[in-house]
């Protein structure tokens, strides 16, 4: 019984520790991919594109002896945006496979087992929704004889743009974000672990209707993401482009993650109190 035990203790780590490890990779892999968009983004500004078409005129009049390397470097950064992006949703889709095994091998444990290895999962997916980008902005504008000109380019995480509000002094809506998005997840986390691992303590049970309050407010960092993502998106002028980053897709797995933790965490705390 202690062998199996042990075993599955051991498969659990390995599982969580590759989820960690598929997470980084696609956080890695996300910052290559907004790195090599800003670079294209800088290219193909009015400067840059000018540069691009004295490059592709100088090249026609010498009969191809001038390389156009303006265009030639434009290439070469797209081909690593895409290359990225293509290694960023790969890794991300073998997060959520190993997620799906964790949640299948959860079902073997039991109730207490199975809340602690969701809420290890639940941590993981929120610290990757906070620090992967979110949104990627583009603020572009069709101008003669230059074409698709681009203004402005950001790319917008939740930490990044809290510090970015508070450094332009809307200081509201960066607390807004900061306690609902940032904060209250952080303690929802943290909060349910302590309790599934000191559940026979006496004071355990009056977190019992803590949880069942903070149940009803599950879906708010969600509603202040989805305003959050409204405001990000509202300041452009001419024409925007608003790209959503698979920072969004990791805060919303803990969402319902953190929901499916904290009902097994009530029956865990119910059960040994009742």
């Amino acid at each position: 019984m202690k062998l199996l035990k042990g075993l599955q203790i051991i498969l659990i780590l390995i599982l969580l520790s590759s989820m960690g490890y598929f997470g980084y990779i696609t956080y890695k892999e996300t910052k290559i991919y907004e790195q090599q968009t800003t670079q294209i983004a800088k290219m193909s500004d009015a400067n840059g594109l000018a540069s691009e078409k004295i490059d592709e005129f100088t090249s026609i009049i010498s009969l191809g002896l001038v390389k156009n390397e303006s265009r030639e470097k434009l290439e070469i950064f797209k081909h690593k945006k895409e290359l990225a992006n293509q290694k960023s949703k790969t890794h991300f889709y073998y997060f959520l496979l190993t997620l799906g095994v964790v949640i299948l091998f959860s079902f073997s444990c039991n109730l207490r087992g199975a809340a602690m290895t969701l809420s290890f999962s639940t941590f993981i997916a929120l610290i990757y929704g906070l620090i992967n980008p979110i949104l990627m902005v583009t603020i572009h504008k069709n101008i003669d004889y230059l074409g698709d000109v681009i203004l402005s380019f950001e790319s917008k995480g939740i930490i990044g743009s809290i510090l970015k509000l508070f450094n332009s002094n809307e200081v509201a809506v960066a607390l807004t974000i900061l306690l609902f998005s940032v904060a209250m997840p952080l303690i929802k986390s943290l909060s349910l672990t302590f309790t599934l691992l000191f559940y026979e303590k006496s004071w355990s049970i009056k977190l019992v209707n803590f949880f069942k309050h903070l149940g009803k407010w599950s879906m708010l960092d969600v509603f202040v993401v989805a305003i959050f993502l409204v405001y990000i998106t509202t300041n452009g002028g001419e024409m925007t482009h608003a790209e959503i980053e698979v920072g969004l897709y990791f805060f919303l797995i803990y969402v319902i993650l953190s929901m499916v933790v904290t009902l097994l965490t009530q029956k865990v705390l119910q059960d040994y109190h009742s």
